[in-house]
């Protein structure tokens, strides 16, 4: 007698909508993990996985995400003399950034859904950080149909033809800003992009520039030049100034540092290390006569504390050694600070800096770990 053969689940594969089964699985565990186990070999067992690490960075990024939508609000009404309450400036800068965020996933996550269902793997949440971040590093008055182009993409050539989330060498979310900023620059730069007016206009006076580009014209943004916005380190800090939505305030940042320090998920080695080099170059421009800005302006101006936070250590495309966290730490600040001295036509340097050092990351691993394995070599053979 023939034994009895299950059948396949309706979206299983084999079943009748078994091409879809790609899709349905990520619906279902995206907020549970599943509770299937390994048969065979020897695993280590542990509660952290993939879905866990990148819940814990969207979490970190909240607090630069809720204060970017407050300051646009407040940049708004800065600029056009409008007067709301709390309340009203935050709603008006979240249904600002809104549309970034839903333009942002909705593009990323077509590509990865497709991507998986062709090759008939599992969907990776890898992609829940970057459509999180993405959003947080342009300016507020991006143009959606070159956000959607650029996450596209960064996606399809930054992640997908290289294996997907884990297998990519350069960081998906500033692969969106480099090609946002490279292929539609007078979409990227100018003060009407980091301030959004709606139907109002600029009052007299008033500027939507940051601060960085006021010392990429040989300004001294120190001097309290623009009325719009104070120009003290404690308004840098702080976060009360134009720039793009994620990036303005330290104190937001430092409580998602906070986050991704005590939980384990970021490396404190590529924070301090990006810090030192960046206040190293600083003081090296001060002594040099490049610029009257201290060196420690430099840590709250920009995307720096953003960069060093949240993109430096992103574990996939940052150095793996210990030793190699360090020097891949210290040229990131050193390289920003040094773009910034010594480059006006491009004032910011974070970004170019953090794309640069993933590309060399696995070359500072190499190094780091033949230069070990020889020293272990060298004391084998005295022995």
């Amino acid at each position: 007698m023939e034994e009895n053969k299950v059948q396949p689940g309706l979206f299983e594969k084999g079943g009748k909508f078994g091409f879809l089964h790609s899709t349905v699985d990520a619906f279902d565990t995206f907020l549970r993990v599943p509770g299937t186990v390994t048969r065979k070999g020897a695993h280590v067992r542990d509660s952290v996985d993939l879905k866990r690490v990148m819940i814990l960075v969207v979490i970190a990024l909240v607090p630069s995400a809720l204060f970017g939508m407050w300051n646009v609000g407040y940049q708004h009404n800065l600029a056009t003399g409008a007067t709301t309450g709390f309340w009203g400036t935050f709603f008006y800068g979240f249904l600002k950034v809104l549309p970034l965020f839903i333009v942002s996933y909705l593009v990323g996550l077509f590509i990865e859904f497709a991507g998986a269902q062709i090759k008939g793997e599992e969907v990776n949440e890898g992609y829940l950080v970057s459509g999180f971040l993405i959003p947080l590093i342009v300016p507020v008055d991006t143009p959606l149909w070159t956000l959607a182009i650029a996450v596209a993409f960064a996606v399809l050539f930054g992640k997908e033809v290289f294996g997907g989330t884990g297998m990519n060498f350069l960081n998906p979310a500033l692969l969106t800003r480099a090609f946002l900023f490279f292929s539609y620059p007078s979409k990227m730069s100018g003060s009407e992009t980091w301030i959004s007016l709606g139907k109002g206009q600029m009052i007299d006076g008033a500027t939507g520039a940051t601060p960085l580009s006021f010392i990429g014209d040989g300004f001294d943004a120190l001097t309290g030049a623009s009325v719009q916005y104070g120009t003290s380190f404690m308004d840098f800090f702080l976060g009360t100034i134009p720039g793009s939505v994620g990036e303005t305030s330290v104190v937001a940042i430092l409580i998602g540092a906070v986050i991704l320090l005590w939980t384990g998920v970021a490396s404190w080695k590529i924070m301090c290390s990006s810090v030192i080099g960046a206040l190293l170059v600083g003081w090296i421009g001060n002594v040099c006569g490049a610029t009257d800005i201290p060196a420690y302006y430099h840590l709250v101006l920009g995307g720096f504390a953003f960069g060093t936070v949240f993109m430096a250590t992103d574990p996939v495309t940052s150095a793996q050694t210990e030793c190699g966290k360090w020097i891949y730490g210290f040229l990131i600040g050193a390289l920003c600070v040094t773009v910034r001295l010594w480059n006006p036509g491009y004032p910011e340097g974070m970004m170019l800096a953090i794309l640069l050092m993933n590309t060399f990351a696995p070359l500072i691993d190499y190094c780091v770990t033949d230069s070990a394995i020889r020293r272990r070599a060298k004391k084998v053979k005295v022995a």
